[in-house]
Parts: C-alpha cells; sequence; structure tokens
C-alpha cells in the first residue's frame, strides 16, 4: 500500500478588510444580476458620482480527466455483502462475490433430540438492487468455505476457498422490491447434517467449535444476470432453523446469523475488449478517451486535473467569487433500475494520485464546503488546510437532469487568495446519510464525457 503525502500552506499576505469593502456590492449586484441577466459578463453598474463601477463576470471552462484504479481497496467489514454480476460495453464483466463469517448466541436455546424439522432456509436481508430487467429471475447460492476467514484485512481482489456445489441456492424476482428478504432453501444433504448437529453434537457448544464446524460462507450471483444486490448483515442475514415438538404447535426458531462477523466483498473485472481494457497498474492515471467513469467496488475513480483552475486565477486581480460551481454530467445513460452514485467528496491528490495528508494530525484532506472554514491555525501561527471531513464539498447527483453538482466558491476564494495550493482532484464515492463508504457497498458506476465536466464562476471586481 502506498503512502500519501503530506500538504502544509503558510500564508501571511491575506488582508481580512479586502473581502469587507467588496461584500456590499457583490451582494447588491449578484441580485441584480440573477433577477435580469442571463450573461453576466455584460453587466456593469454606477455606483457613485466618481463612476467606480462594479462589473460582475463569467467565465464556464472545462476540466479533463482520467480513470485511476485505486490500490488495496479494503472490503473488510463494509456492513453490506455485494453479490452480482455485471456486462457494461466500458467498464467490461464484473462479477462481485461476498464471504462472511457466521455467528450463533453463546446460551441460545437448542432444539432438543425429539425435535421435529419443519424448515431450514439461508435468508438475504436486501438493502439495494442495481441491473436491468428487474422482472426477471436473479438467482443465489450460498456456498461453504473451506478455509476460514482470519482477523487480518481483506481487499476488493481477496479470495478464500469454497465448495463448488452450493448449500443453498434460489431465484428471486425483484421487480420494484428492494428491501425484500429472499428465502434461499438449504439442500437436502446438509439440512440433515446441520439440524442432526443442532440437536446432539458439540458444534454448536460454543462459537470456537462451531466455527471449526463452519468456518464461513460466499454468496455468488448468476452469471448473465447483470444485477448486483447488496445484502444486510446482522439478524435476518444468515441460516435459519424452524422445527417444532409433536402435540405442540408453536414454531421455534434457531439463528445463524451473520451479526458481529467479520467479512469482505471479493470483485473481479474483465475489461477486455473496452476502453477500460488499458488501465493495468494501480494508482495511475489512465484516458480512456472521450468517455470515463467510475464504478464503485471495483474502485475505479476519476482524477480532475484542476489545471485550468489555475491558468483562470492566474489572469485575475482584485476580483472576489461570488459562485463558483462544479458540474459533471449529464452521464451517459444508463438503466433506469442501474441507479449511479448518489454523492462523492472531492480528495485532495499529487501527481501519484496519493491523497494528501493534514500535517497537523494526518487525516485526509478533501475540498472543504462553501461558507466552511477552509484553512486552520495549527497553533504555531501557521494556517493549514482544513482536515474536518464532516464539513466536506460534496458532489451530488440529481436525478432530473442527470448531473452532478457541487459549490467550490470558498474552495476557489481561498486558492485565489494564497491561502490553499491549488490541487488536483479524485472523486470517491461517499454516503452522507451514514457517513459510509459507498466504494465499499455497491457496483454502481456512472460514465461521462469529459466535455461535460466543468467550472463555472461569477465573480466580481472593479474597473
Amino acid at each position: 500500500m502506498k503512502k500519501s503525502s503530506k500538504l502544509t500552506t503558510n500564508f501571511t499576505g491575506f488582508i481580512p478588510a479586502l473581502r469587507a469593502k467588496f461584500t456590499f456590492s457583490a451582494l447588491l449586484i449578484t441580485t441584480l444580476f440573477l433577477g435580469a441577466c442571463s450573461d453576466p459578463a455584460t453587466v456593469g453598474l454606477e455606483l457613485a458620482p466618481q463612476n467606480n463601477q462594479i462589473g460582475v463576470f463569467y467565465k464556464e471552462f472545462t476540466l479533463d480527466a482520467q480513470v485511476v484504479l485505486l490500490d488495496s481497496f479494503n472490503t473488510t467489514n463494509a456492513g453490506v455483502l455485494v453479490v452480482g454480476n455485471e456486462v457494461d460495453s466500458y467498464f467490461g464483466k464484473t462479477a462481485s462475490e461476498a464471504y462472511t463469517r457466521l455467528y450463533i448466541e453463546q446460551g441460545a436455546e437448542r432444539p432438543r433430540t425429539e425435535a421435529i424439522l419443519d424448515s431450514i432456509f439461508f435468508t438475504l436481508s436486501t438493502v439495494s438492487v442495481n441491473g436491468s430487467d428487474l422482472d426477471k429471475p436473479k438467482k443465489y447460492s450460498v456456498h461453504l468455505l473451506t478455509e476460514p476467514i482470519q482477523d487480518t484485512s481483506y481487499y476488493n481482489f481477496s479470495k478464500l476457498a469454497f465448495q463448488a456445489n452450493p448449500i443453498a441456492e434460489g431465484e428471486m424476482v425483484f421487480k420494484d422490491s428492494k428491501d425484500t428478504l429472499i428465502k434461499l432453501p438449504l439442500v437436502e444433504d446438509f439440512t440433515n447434517e446441520l439440524f442432526t448437529k443442532l440437536k446432539r453434537g458439540q458444534e454448536f457448544d460454543n462459537l470456537f467449535a462451531f466455527r471449526r464446524f463452519l468456518p464461513g460462507v460466499v454468496i455468488k450471483g448468476r452469471e448473465g444476470d447483470n444485477t448486483t444486490a447488496g445484502f444486510s448483515q446482522g439478524g435476518n442475514t444468515g441460516i435459519f432453523v424452524y422445527y417444532h415438538y409433536q402435540g405442540d404447535t408453536a414454531v421455534k426458531k434457531y439463528s445463524i446469523s451473520t451479526f458481529s462477523s467479520r467479512s469482505f466483498n471479493s470483485v473481479d473485472s474483465d475489461r477486455s475488449g473496452t476502453p477500460t481494457e488499458v488501465i493495468a497498474e494501480y494508482q495511475k492515471s489512465y484516458d480512456t478517451g472521450p468517455i470515463v467513469g467510475m464504478k464503485s467496488g471495483l474502485g475505479l475513480a476519476l482524477r480532475i486535473d484542476t489545471s485550468p483552475i489555475g491558468e483562470f486565477l492566474d489572469t485575475l486581480q482584485g476580483v472576489i467569487f461570488n459562485q463558483v460551481n462544479f458540474s459533471l454530467g449529464p452521464i451517459v445513460d444508463q438503466d433506469a433500475n442501474n441507479v449511479p452514485i448518489s454523492t462523492m467528496i472531492m480528495k485532495l491528490v499529487d501527481s501519484q494520485n496519493r491523497v494528501l495528508l493534514s500535517s497537523f494530525n494526518g487525516a485526509e484532506l478533501n475540498v472543504q464546503g462553501d461558507a466552511q472554514v477552509q484553512v486552520l491555525d495549527d497553533g504555531k501561527g501557521n494556517l493549514i488546510p482544513n482536515y474536518t471531513f464532516l464539513s466536506s464539498a460534496l458532489v451530488e447527483y440529481s436525478s432530473a437532469n442527470k448531473i452532478y453538482r457541487s459549490g467550490i466558491s470558498s474552495h476557489v476564494n481561498a486558492v485565489f487568495r494564497g491561502q490553499l495550493q491549488r490541487q488536483d482532484w479524485l472523486l470517491y464515492a461517499f454516503t452522507p446519510r451514514d457517513g459510509s463508504d459507498d466504494f465499499k457497498r455497491s457496483l454502481r458506476q456512472f460514465k461521462v464525457n469529459k466535455n461535460n465536466i466543468k467550472v463555472t464562476a461569477i465573480y466580481s471586481k472593479t474597473r
């Protein structure tokens, strides 16, 4: 795994009064512009008898992007078991398998010798479904591991040996049901063995003995289904045994769940014959032609070349930015049930695509959101980039126009004033609802024409 770089910025030349000088004028002219003008570059307003004028100007330019295959992409304990097979003309063939331990509760009531089995299922608790033809059956199978999951880190390229024949399999027609329970019946031989050991064997005396008997499972999808599902770990995903006793109509249940169980998602990618076939090495930037794309799980991200921002700022003097937006899209059309990555953050990276780290505490540095503090005092009189993750700028997707947008006015102002160094960005999937790493929890994707990656700026200056 490659180490990241550190970034410190010292700044002493910023005059706070500059912002105050233009605040009222900028707000006034922005209001007039938004209410009456379609082309900000034509706006001028006489504010005083001395004929001082504040101009409001508009600039739009494109940013180049290249594709990066992230190195050492850790998928351990992502919280979601990602299972599926997909085919795409740009990304190629992608398959994800989910490996997980199983869990039994110490002291839970076990069926007695005379217990009568009703049914055994391997249940999958669905939390997301992306794909095509969801009105057609999608097949899933569960296989026993022949080697244990260790207490170590696993990556999206990790694999473990498993039995070829499944212990459970079945089909599901999702249609509009994307949060359903899938019940896969266990095969007869394994059902009989499991229920016998559950009633009489030492294999269920404790968790350690149990995991020697069942070191874990891998969950697989069917090739050609072109669908990926996310199954939550916990009390609703695992093996559930239903039984009763003679003369007693009450049904009892014994759970072998994935609660508190180590897991990881493994992803295979065959990009041969596609524009992404050129991507061979981790952490390198690749040009894939006019179309670029991102894919979660696989770890394909976008590096955004921000040098046009620097070139634009070099042409300016004495300005303040009223509004600067980064936009990406509209994205290339994809199936209505193939939901793209919903939200991204912009990580600051060096020339080797290593994320820059704060010199203060080693935290990763991201573009900070509008109205957020852009720099902090390190306690020694130095201004350093704000490393607060929760105030990062979000690049959010709008399904209405299929465009990602993010406000970067505060960030660009800080770069223009010399508080921050301009850095390229690495777009990375993020789920703001729970702060989780969506790159590890799905195979969501999108593609975009590089001509549709843009920055638009509205700024004021004295002339």
